[in-house]
């Protein structure tokens, strides 16, 4: 009888404190400055450097991105070159749309269906799922990526990976607009 008791506190206090735990949400920034328009924003060249660190926070990975954005209307290509420390190339290629309501959405190669988007104030949460390529073998990971324009010419970038709602690691990058390498 006594073991029931304490299961049901441990259940208790574990239901508490996994209540206490709230993840941000887009709303949270609503009214904040400078406002972020990714149209804008992702409109010509822009120069990323980044860091992959895993689990427990281990930087394992660097890199640097060249980007050149362009849109015709609400419609946008973003043409990202990554040069990774290790020697490694990739491109990736986004086409973007602006909703009408202020979301947006956006695909790519190997990005798996469509990535969804929305900005309020100076923040911009990007959710899409990716075909990530390690060691011979390709994983579709789950990106929730945060973007925070801190200035007019600096966006701060943090995603977290996950597969089966467990965490794999963190992208951190910041995007310098109108930087050339």
């Amino acid at each position: 009888m006594m073991w029931k008791r304490w299961a049901w506190l441990v259940a208790a206090m574990a239901a508490l404190a996994l209540g206490g735990c709230s993840t941000a949400s887009i709303d949270d920034y609503r009214g904040t400055r400078p406002t972020f328009d990714l149209k804008s924003y992702f409109d010509g060249p822009v120069t990323a450097q980044g860091t992959f660190q895993d689990r427990s926070g281990k930087v394992i990975r660097r890199f640097t991105v060249q980007m050149n954005a362009s849109w015709q209307g609400d419609t946008g290509v973003l043409d990202e070159h990554f040069s990774y420390d290790d020697g490694e190339k990739q491109r990736r290629v986004w086409a973007l749309k602006k909703l009408p309501d202020g979301r947006y959405t956006g695909t790519a190669d190997d990005v798996v269906g469509q990535a969804s988007g929305r900005t309020e104030g100076f923040a911009l949460f990007w959710d899409y799922t990716l075909r990530l390529p390690v060691d011979g073998t390709v994983y579709e990971v789950r990106f929730d990526d945060w973007m925070y324009q801190l200035d007019e010419r600096t966006v701060l970038n943090r995603s977290v990976m996950s597969k089966w709602g467990i965490k794999l690691g963190e992208v951190t990058l910041f995007f310098r607009k109108g930087a050339q390498p």
